[in-house]
């Protein structure tokens, strides 16, 4: 009996021990690293929970955490951060990342070279190109990569990482996201390019629809799925900002309010001096709740597929 209950458990061929084998290890790490974690998260946020994670029960403010997250002006600020960076960085991403799978839609020479060439870059580490963006390209000194250009055309070299009107560390902000994230996104767009059937574009040119009208009302259309999930992984993305700056401008401008996304701004209220880990979980989990709201809206205007 105890060999046929272990027989069936198994399932036929091992397949269910297997499934075990493969997927549990799996398993285990996301409860353990993950959920559990999260839960932790949410149980810390509604206790005063400074420099501990195990708060006694006499430490609970219920909702207070959030009223305070809510209600500081730090925090705002380091959301109206969010607000301006994804303002720059999910158009000018979108727009660069659809160019350059248009571009490779219709090269026919050296394809996979030049997606390679674009890909590339996804694989640098954030930390990485925001420590070549801020000491060789960006530097602010004279001899730095952008300033060099700038006294080839007899312009004067401009502070890029100091407090200045106007804040010029947004280019390096913007321009180090940029350059990191196009090619991932363009392979996005691109898989999404090839799923069109050529021949709607065949029967657009019957009827007199070429070149920027066959695109107006034959790739925009049909590239509205892949389009909406593009827009919706860039818009999270810039929620989760941190690298960047706290790599570019943490030496040169010491986070005013409006250079600081919630992320870091989070990560210096429970890993900073006063280690107030209820605040800080409070505003991550305000966080979550956002991003789940923004998905939920882009997944109503994703129409439903066939």
């Amino acid at each position: 009996m105890r060999g046929g209950r272990g027989r069936r458990w198994r399932g036929r061929y091992d397949m269910n021990l297997w499934f075990v084998v493969f997927v549990g290890p799996f398993a285990a790490g996301l409860l353990i690293f993950g959920y559990i974690p999260l839960l932790w998260s949410v149980g810390l946020s509604f206790f005063e929970a400074h420099n501990t994670v195990t708060p006694s029960w006499d430490r609970w403010v219920g909702l207070g955490n959030y009223v305070d997250m809510v209600a500081d002006p730090a925090f705002q600020d380091a959301l109206l951060t969010f607000v301006v960076f994804a303002a720059a960085i999910v158009p000018l991403t979108f727009l660069c990342s659809l160019g350059a799978a248009l571009l490779l839609l219709h090269t026919r020479r050296g394809q996979a070279f030049f997606r390679s060439v674009f890909f590339l870059p996804t694989a640098c580490s954030y930390v990485v190109a925001a420590l070549i963006w801020k000491m060789s390209i960006f530097s602010g000194v004279r001899f730095g990569v952008a300033n060099t250009v700038l006294a080839w055309g007899g312009l004067d070299p401009v502070p890029w990482l100091s407090v200045i009107e106007p804040p010029w560390y947004w280019m390096v902000l913007v321009s180090a996201r940029l350059w990191l994230q196009v090619g991932f996104y363009m392979v996005l767009l691109l898989a999404g390019l090839h799923r069109i059937d050529p021949t709607i574009y065949e029967a657009a040119a019957v009827d007199g629809a070429t070149g920027w009208a066959a695109f107006r009302h034959v790739t925009l259309p049909l590239l509205r799925p892949t389009s909406i999930a593009v827009l919706l992984l860039l818009l999270v993305n810039a929620f989760q900002a941190f690298d960047e700056f706290v790599n570019i401008l943490a030496t040169f401008t010491g986070y005013p309010p409006y250079a600081r996304p919630p992320l870091v701004y989070l990560y210096y209220v429970a890993l900073g001096r006063g280690q107030d880990f209820g605040h800080g979980n409070a505003g991550a989990i305000l966080l979550i709740l956002l991003i789940g709201v923004i998905a939920l809206a882009g997944r109503r205007l994703t129409p439903e597929s066939d």
